[in-house]
């Protein structure tokens, strides 16, 4: 039998990191739509963020994007954070839209491009600094088009070079989280393209360079909870990017697609003890069409469901079938959990907390929405164009 004092428990620990950029103005390819409201700054930002943490309790941090949230006192807005009640988290770098990044960043066949890249990841190793950030998150862009365009060997021991000197500029207790990605923007080879490529550069660098797991970074039909329970086994997991996907990287909510894979993904991260401070918990989302505050709140709640029912799995029971080959009750024993409805178990979490039950109508009550519509007249949103 499952333990529901230490269920809630555990889901009192939660913590999901919000991305600043989900508030502004980002979504699609084709059109980015604005909105009334949207931030026109990072401090704005920051406010929108401290509404969601405010309603739901389990989003204290604020990852940023370099150079989209670019200040001239990182201490002054970590401090401007504080006194709202969150905290500035993970440090997102962007070396894929200069026009100098055309054939790729750290990869770049060209040493002065590969400078300028590393540089840039460099410089947010001060922001950390300046921010108490734990983690550095690097995506990359780079790749091919064409068969024969570059050297897909060479372009890798390029990636290694920057990605060492990056690491060893480290602070103590700060992390290189690598994500990857299967395709896009380029088509024929991406530099990092998958888990293993990711993991290779981290094992190689050490014990502090991590793997980062998004959830729409993946092709069709691939098993992400393997790939969770493989890294969580190797100690290499260093956090997720949740979003969801139909297609390819859509950037939709959490849980929104497919939360039976979010519940199997989760089930994976407590069976292997990723869950705790050392597997971050983040939103790579955008939302384009959707209001931008309540699609980030609703999305957080979807991934506290989906902790909560694997929580609920009984993995005595579970352990049992699986050991006596019971191929219908083991996989019984998961559905159970999932078929749980867990949104009374997570009412009664918030109220314990001293929370509105329900996180959603709390947000519609505050007046928030109004008044930000009133308030940010003029200027320019933040947002990264379309």
């Amino acid at each position: 039998m499952t333990d529901l004092a230490a269920v809630k428990a555990a889901l009192k620990t939660q913590a999901v990191e919000t991305p600043s950029w989900a508030y502004g103005n980002s979504g699609t390819r084709f059109k980015v739509f604005a909105q009334a409201g949207v931030p026109r700054s990072p401090w704005e930002k920051l406010q929108d963020a401290a509404r969601v943490h405010a309603v739901t309790g389990v989003a204290p941090t604020v990852a940023l994007h370099i150079p989209w949230d670019t200040v001239e006192d990182y201490a002054a807005l970590a401090k401007y954070a504080e006194e709202r009640g969150v905290r500035l988290g993970t440090i997102n770098s962007n070396t894929f839209q200069d026009d100098d990044y055309r054939l790729g960043s750290i990869c770049h066949p060209d040493a002065a491009v590969r400078r300028k890249a590393v540089d840039h990841l460099l410089r947010c190793v001060d922001i950390m600094d300046a921010t108490g950030s734990r983690d550095l998150k690097l995506w990359f862009a780079d790749g091919t088009n064409y068969p024969g365009q570059d050297d897909i060997r060479a372009r890798q021991d390029r990636l290694a070079e920057g990605l060492a000197e990056v690491y060893a500029r480290l602070g103590e207790g700060q992390r290189m989280l690598l994500e990857y990605k299967f395709f896009e923007p380029a088509f024929y080879t991406t530099d990092v393209p998958d888990w293993g490529t990711a993991y290779a550069h981290c094992l190689k660098l050490g014990d502090r360079a991590r793997v980062v797991v998004d959830t729409g970074h993946h092709a069709p039909g691939t098993n992400i909870e393997f790939i969770v329970a493989t890294l969580l086994r190797e100690g290499k997991l260093g956090g997720f990017d949740f979003n969801s996907r139909f297609y390819a990287d859509d950037d939709l909510m959490a849980g929104a697609a497919d939360p039976f894979q979010l519940f199997r993904i989760m089930y994976e991260v407590v069976r292997g003890g990723g869950f705790g401070p050392d597997v971050a918990f983040m939103l790579d989302q955008c939302h384009n069409i959707e209001p931008k505050i309540p699609a980030i709140i609703r999305s957080v709640m979807n991934v506290q469901e989906a902790t909560a029912k694997a929580l609920l799995v009984d993995r005595e029971a579970l352990a049992a079938a699986q050991g006596a080959g019971d191929v219908l009750g083991a996989n019984a024993v998961l559905m159970d959990a999932y078929n749980t409805d867990v949104r009374g178990l997570l009412a009664e979490v918030r109220e314990e907390s001293g929370l509105d039950p329900d996180p959603m109508a709390a947000y519609a009550r505050s007046g928030w929405a109004e008044k930000i519509v009133a308030e940010r007249v003029g200027g320019e949103q933040a947002g990264w164009g379309a």
